[in-house]
């Protein structure tokens, strides 16, 4: 986890801009660098560093004497640097895995390199010989990243909107700071003045798509076929080599630990494989939740299940109220139950940075969106509608759980790794007929769940554990986290704000006294930037007018039995 940050075509004193940079200071403790691009007076880069590969040459941006034309600045980690230097034979000059992007570029140009990089990575390649700039982001935006272009050709680009929005500029910024999109590249030209011109953008991965880098991956070619213990075996493989691939650090591995299937999947196998490498420290787990909420107890018993070193952070009421405007500040959102489930995260990313040594924090995001773990999808039509609506989700997980994930840890510099979102386990999981990935008997991940019956990784009752929303699990089962926050905001938000509250804010205007509480703490931080969100997280299929799965019947009649 890093921060990365980059102007081209400055009018303003740099000196004066880099100010900007030190917004996402939080996401790299250990370093920080601004270097000018030599023969442009008006560009430069900064780079804040989490030092987790390469102690001694992993500062960025890279560049190496191979080709001195050559200006990276990236965020993330390349599973695959090993097998791409020993397939293609790159001379290596560093132990930093994001060398190997500048390796591939010079090798097949932007297309190929962004194809064939199997992590997660948010990356800015200056080429100074050819005149060009790229952008690149992973499948599904697990790095952040935003840009802002103006008119006359003035380019900003960073890891978080926050180091963009105060730029100084000849011209208006505020309408043009927005996300880069995940699984695309762009191209842009750079001029002799330092102002660059997009030439095009390109979609270079699709989650649907097997990856091109496959072709170099540990595992070999799996058996095909639809039968099922074919597949329950090819789950288990390719979901153990995503764990396995993530364990490339020099900081300590920990875990965060909510008691329900897909943090306890990722702990167990996690543990298992830290074992087989003889990895000679305990693996640390995190669990948050007030006094004897079913997160806490669930968690506790996978902690004692599999062995691992666990801590409990107890929640009150009072400290998670109080986080809200750091929160919403760290998120650059005001999506609901984003906000929710962030207060949660945050709290206990902040007690592992204060309280423990564990920097690479493993974690379960990405498989409700995958495996139809979400308690709508219930509800869903037919299993086409289902599998679509899977798709959907992965493609903006970037604007919601991916975007809570990133911003919780990396405001307390923590390095996220989310193995659910591996490129060859969710190809291969979305190729898989529809009707095999929908809830049967009641459950949902079924699929998943069954993959993993016999394995013995975790006990029964947690690997059959229905879903609840952290946000939620949190809580105590009497009263919900949403329902709390919700009786203290009531007394916030008086009843003639909520009437007027689409004239105040008429894109996505809040319907309830929650949203406009958060809205209004947004607005105060990022005033007129409300278009970052498209649409609030709502569950389909069902009149909702809460994301809370508490409110949802199904939920209800599986509580009450």
């Amino acid at each position: 986890m890093c921060g990365i940050w980059a102007l081209f075509g400055s009018d303003e004193c740099l000196s004066v801009q880099c100010l900007s940079a030190m917004k996402i200071a939080h996401r790299g403790p250990d370093a920080f660098r601004f270097e000018n691009v030599n023969g442009f007076t008006n560009c430069c880069f900064g780079f804040h560093r989490l030092a987790v590969v390469d102690q001694l040459y992993g500062m960025q941006p890279i560049r190496v004497k191979k080709f001195p034309y050559l200006w990276l600045c990236y965020n993330g980690e390349i599973y695959n640097f090993k097998q791409l230097q020993k397939q293609f034979g790159f001379d290596f000059q560093t132990l930093v895995d994001g060398e190997v992007i500048l390796h591939l570029y010079n090798r097949g140009g932007i297309e190929q390199t962004a194809s064939m990089l199997d992590g997660v990575f948010a990356f800015i390649l200056l080429d100074t010989a050819n005149r060009k700039v790229f952008l690149a982001r992973d499948t599904y935006g697990v790095r952040p990243l935003f840009r802002v272009l103006t008119d006359d050709g003035f380019l900003g680009v960073c890891s978080e909107a926050k180091g963009l929005i105060n730029l100084k500029h000849s011209t208006a910024l505020c309408s043009k700071v927005e996300p880069f999109l995940p699984g695309h590249y762009e191209v842009l030209d750079l001029k002799p003045s330092g102002k660059v011109a997009s030439v095009e953008l390109v979609k270079f991965h699709s989650c649907k798509d097997e990856p091109l880098h496959v072709a170099c991956d540990t595992v070999e070619a799996l058996p095909s076929g639809f039968d099922l213990e074919t597949v329950k075996s090819n789950i288990r493989i390719l979901f153990e080599n995503a764990v396995r691939k993530r364990l490339m650090a020099h900081r300590r591995i920990g875990c965060l630990l909510s008691g329900g299937l897909d943090s306890s999947l990722v702990a167990a196998v996690l543990l298992k494989l830290m074992k087989e490498i003889n990895i000679n420290y305990p693996l640390q787990t995190f669990a948050i939740g007030m006094e004897n909420s079913p997160d806490l107890l669930a968690a506790r018993k996978v902690a004692a299940h599999i062995g691992s070193e666990h801590h409990e952070v107890i929640l009150n009421t009072e400290e998670g109220i109080q986080a809200i405007e750091e929160v919403i500040f760290s998120l650059e959102t005001y999506d609901i139950t984003t906000i929710r489930a962030s207060i949660g995260m945050y709290l206990v990313s902040k007690y592992i940075r204060k309280k423990s040594d564990s920097v690479v924090i493993f974690s379960g995001e990405g498989s409700d969106e995958l495996t139809q773990g979400y308690i709508y999808f219930h509800k869903a039509p037919s299993p086409e509608e289902a599998a679509e609506e899977s798709e959907r989700l992965l493609k903006e997980l970037y604007l919601f759980d991916v975007l809570r994930a990133d911003r919780t840890t990396a405001a307390h510099g923590l390095e996220l790794r989310v193995p659910f979102l591996d490129h060859r386990f969710t190809s291969y999981y979305l190729s898989l007929p529809a009707d095999l990935r929908i809830p049967k008997n009641g459950v949902e991940k079924y699929l998943l769940r069954l993959s993993f019956e016999d394995s013995n990784l975790l006990p029964k009752e947690i690997l059959w554990r229905p879903k609840e929303a952290f946000s939620d699990g949190i809580a105590s089962v009497k009263k919900s986290w949403f329902s709390i926050l919700q009786d203290y905001i009531d007394q916030q938000v008086d009843d003639l704000l909520l009437e007027k509250a689409a004239e105040k804010y008429p894109f996505n205007p809040p319907k309830t006294k929650e949203s406009y509480y958060y809205r209004q703490i947004f607005e105060k931080h990022y005033p007129g930037r409300s278009s970052w969100l498209p649409h609030y997280w709502m569950p389909r299929w069902v009149k909702a007018t809460d994301p809370s799965a508490r409110t949802l019947k199904h939920y209800k009649s599986a509580a009450q039995e």
